[in-house]
């Protein structure tokens, strides 16, 4: 079998400088539109919240005894895996892959966590545990962060 022969240019290629063609007055315009309109739409997002804004709320989770109460007994000591349990609540700010807002979450250990994050148990009983922990943890949290009813509500 035959290779063919590579193919050979008759001219030399011209040579241009770096410069980039100038695109069409058209383009020009609906781009200067496009980046207009979306400057607009970002400007009237809602600011989100920040960690440090945040952190706040984390903080006073930390030294706490657990809440939870689901599979501990009510202690009054600070377990060392207590972290700070988000709701998984809609009316919280739950929905899909994020997480409720930092000021729906109450202290607990990493057994009741479990339970509250991964279990099989009903949503109504999860729901009715995390809201009577979070009615009983909210005025400890408002001393604790020094805000009165008003602010923490």
């Amino acid at each position: 079998m035959k290779r063919a022969a590579p193919m050979q240019r008759k001219t030399p290629l011209a040579r241009t400088g770096f410069k980039r063609p100038e695109p069409s007055a058209a383009f020009k315009t609906t781009f200067h539109t496009k980046t207009l309109m979306r400057k607009a739409a970002l400007k009237t997002r809602r600011k989100r919240v920040t960690v440090a804004e945040g952190a706040k709320y984390l903080a006073a989770c930390r030294d706490e005894p657990c809440y939870l109460n689901v599979l501990c007994p009510w202690t009054d000591w600070a377990d060392p895996t207590v972290v700070d349990c988000h709701s998984n609540q809609s009316k919280h700010g739950k929905a899909g892959a994020r997480k409720a807002d930092h000021e729906f979450t109450v202290p607990g250990c990493a057994r009741c966590h479990d339970w509250y994050d991964n279990s099989g148990a009903p949503y109504e009983l999860k729901c009715a545990k995390f809201d009577n922990a979070l009615e009983r943890w909210a005025p400890r949290r408002a001393r604790k962060m020094g805000l009165t009813m008003q602010e923490a509500a």
